[in-house]
């Protein structure tokens, strides 16, 4: 058995932080039933699409089962209420009050299965005073602090460059799910899980937060670098860049030896960690005159052989083709109906006795509406009653 095998989800989102946490549930096992409106995710249509598939979509919707509902219509509504009275989990990413006004918020879908575990993604949460502002990956990178913390001294404000509050969200919402699934199975009693992309972002801002709650300012861009340990970052070499993470003393002073100067480690403006925080820039200028002179790779091997954390700065190109990444299973390959053979991401969650099926390709939009409906106790007739009135496809 997969380790989440047995529990049924509605996943009743769309684009990223919805799809991500839903899709990983599927990884796991779960029988993942996709609500999408006629016209399908809109990220069908994103960049590479042919027809209503697209490798975006695919990304974040692999081995789910799609159904077409219209939540417009009162037919379409009540298809979705009889489907949770069977469901161990729904998801949904609308803006708060929305699907209790559609009749199927968590109130209402609760008094028809008190086991529910009803997860509710948004920009700012169901609570506070602007809990009804949609939100954006780009919007709450914002609103978080993390565009203010991000880049070089003194530049423009730059956003992460992966959606941090987008996938940050999908994982806490997946926590707080199988929390609640676990609580569920002592109490017989579902509950509502409530996250937003503003709350992963602030909650993803641990070392700015203790800095700025230390009473040490207000936290600023500092490139590569760290706010509490020294030296630990991008340095310059001749023909590029290396990471380099020296962060405590044993590390530091074998640093000091490979770069052929010793005596920094007993300066008193690098003697200990908290020193060179405080001197960061200097250490790091003196590090570079050093570094500048030589290739990343006689960096490199000098310091793996002095067993020195450190790295390349890898393009995707170089990510994908390495050895390392490819060992650990991250490039997986499925065959697409639409799109033929499509490489993409594999788990990073690795189980000894159920490991994660990523194998599955995403479904084609309302693939499995008429299977799915059938399981729920639909009659051929009265399927063909909803799709006659527009309330599936």
């Amino acid at each position: 058995m997969k380790a989440l095998e047995g529990l049924r989800v509605l996943d009743v989102t769309q684009v990223m932080a919805g799809p991500f946490c839903a899709m990983l549930l599927a990884d796991l096992g779960a029988d993942v039933v996709k609500i999408e409106p006629p016209a399908g995710d809109s990220t069908r249509q994103m960049p590479g699409a042919i027809g209503a598939d697209s490798p975006s979509f695919n990304a974040v919707n692999r081995g789910k089962r799609s159904v077409v509902v219209n939540l417009k219509s009162d037919e379409g509504r009540a298809v979705v209420t009889r489907l949770a009275r069977s469901t161990d989990i729904l998801i949904e990413n609308y803006r708060p009050g929305v699907m209790d006004a559609l009749g199927l918020g968590y109130a209402s879908l609760a008094s028809a299965n008190p086991r529910l575990v009803y997860a509710s993604i948004s920009g700012y949460g169901q609570t506070g005073p602007l809990r009804d502002k949609g939100g954006f990956d780009l919007i709450a990178q914002g609103v978080a602090g993390i565009m203010s913390i991000t880049g070089e001294p003194g530049g423009a404000p730059i956003k992460a460059g992966v959606p941090l509050t987008d996938l940050g969200a999908g994982l806490f919402a997946l926590v707080g799910i199988l929390a609640a699934v676990r609580a569920r199975d002592r109490s017989g009693v579902g509950q509502q899980v409530d996250t937003s992309l503003v709350d992963a972002g602030v909650a993803l801002s641990l070392w700015e937060a203790t800095e700025y709650f230390s009473g040490s300012g207000v936290p600023a861009p500092m490139g590569s670098a760290h706010r509490m340990n020294a030296p630990y970052q991008a340095v310059r070499c001749a023909d590029g860049y290396i990471t380099i993470g020296a962060a405590n003393e044993r590390l530091f002073r074998r640093l000091c030896d490979v770069l052929g100067h010793p005596e920094w480690a007993a300066m008193p403006e690098f003697a200990d960690n908290a020193s060179r925080v405080r001197n960061r820039q200097t250490l790091a200028d003196r590090i570079e005159t050093i570094t500048a002179a030589q290739p990343c790779s006689h960096w490199l091997a000098a310091l793996e052989r002095a067993e020195i954390p450190c790295g390349p700065i890898n393009d995707y190109a170089q990510v994908f083709a390495d050895p390392q990444i490819q060992a650990r299973g991250m490039v997986v390959e499925v065959d697409h109906p639409t799109l033929g053979r499509l490489k993409a991401l594999g788990s990073p969650i690795k189980l000894s006795a159920t490991p994660p099926d990523v194998q599955r390709r995403a479904p084609m939009l309302g693939e499995h509406t008429d299977q799915v409906l059938a399981e729920a106790g639909y009659s051929s007739a009265e399927i063909a009653e909803l799709r006659r009135v527009g309330a599936v496809a």
